[in-house]
């Protein structure tokens, strides 16, 4: 595997959470730079040595609400 992509959402109590497609990995933060460095500790703590993807995506995902 050469990447991971995880779908960043904004967390309804606030900050950020992020699942990744495909692994049963999901983690949480509070900002954009902790969310970036959660996501890179949970991937390499869920492969072994060696086998952790090269690249990982953040596909971020915000609904916005508006007035009709």
């Amino acid at each position: 595997m050469t990447e991971i992509i995880f779908v960043v959402e904004d967390a309804p109590e606030g900050g950020f959470s992020a699942r990744a497609v495909g692994e049963s990995i999901f983690t949480q933060a509070e900002t954009m730079d902790e969310l970036r460095a959660q996501v890179r500790d949970a991937v390499h703590c869920h492969f072994d040595s060696g086998a952790a993807p090269g690249l990982i995506r953040l596909h971020f995902v915000r609904d916005e609400v508006i007035a009709a």
